[in-house]
């Protein structure tokens, strides 16, 4: 079952009296289930993209289903809807608020998504996805008090909160390094192989885009290349 389902996808931004065409015509499906790597350069379209499969950005032509729903015929409020109850974000600089704790800002998604849910049960699945990802002592921990590690720990933790269909992990491991990036890309192929949750990271990293199985490859705003890779070859658990 495919959980993405793109058809003939463009992007044209308007400067003053120039289109500039970022996206030319993306076709694609990507399967439940499946851990993907969009790699590209800088300027390659992907980060465009991205903002349009997490219903960040509207495309300018095409259609995009995500699990079955064509969400290019949805308001603004609709988009929003789908933003917290289907998808989790995963961002290079964390976007931690600062002022909060490891637990106040993984328990900030719910508020916007589940407002009838007790508190109690807000705190206590927010609690147990930070000692999922090893932050059991840190979670009254402001983020200038943690690692960068820790701190993208707790943004997983974050995008997890919600239950999401699919996670989008933009350059996740940009701002960490080689050996807490390690944890973290081995941390996504767990939550997709034992949760078998859907996850997309967008990199210009090849060493990274290779902890998935399914690579594929954008340049000049087009997908010229997809590749599944043999589940024994590094950094794909079996």
């Amino acid at each position: 079952m495919d959980i993405i389902s793109l058809k003939d996808i463009h992007k044209v931004y308007h400067l003053g009296e120039i289109d500039v065409p970022v996206l030319k015509g993306i076709t694609m499906t990507i399967a439940k289930g499946e851990m993907v790597s969009l790699m590209g350069a800088s300027g390659s379209g992907k980060s465009t993209l991205m903002n349009i499969l997490g219903c960040l950005d509207h495309p300018s032509s095409g259609q995009y289903f995500l699990e079955d729903l064509d969400v290019t015929k949805l308001s603004a409020e609709e988009h929003a809807e789908i933003r917290n109850s289907k998808i989790g974000f995963i961002f290079q600089n964390f976007n931690l608020l600062p002022r909060t704790s490891a637990l106040e800002n993984v328990m900030m998604p719910m508020e916007y998504h589940h407002g009838g849910l007790p508190a109690s049960e807000c705190r206590q699945r927010a609690e147990a996805l930070l000692e999922r990802v090893g932050l059991k002592d840190r979670m009254h921990h402001h983020p200038s008090q943690l690692s960068g590690g820790q701190q993208q720990r707790v943004a997983i933790a974050r995008a997890l909160v919600n239950r999401p269909s699919i996670l989008f992990a933009d350059e996740p491991t940009g701002n960490l390094d080689s050996h807490t990036s390690r944890e973290t890309l081995e941390m996504f192929q767990e939550l997709n192989v034992h949760d078998g949750i859907t996850i997309m990271i967008v990199t210009h990293d090849a060493e990274v885009a290779h902890y998935a199985r399914h690579i594929i490859h954008v340049r000049d705003g087009l997908i010229v290349d997809g590749v599944y890779r043999s589940e024994d070859s590094p950094g794909v658990s079996p």
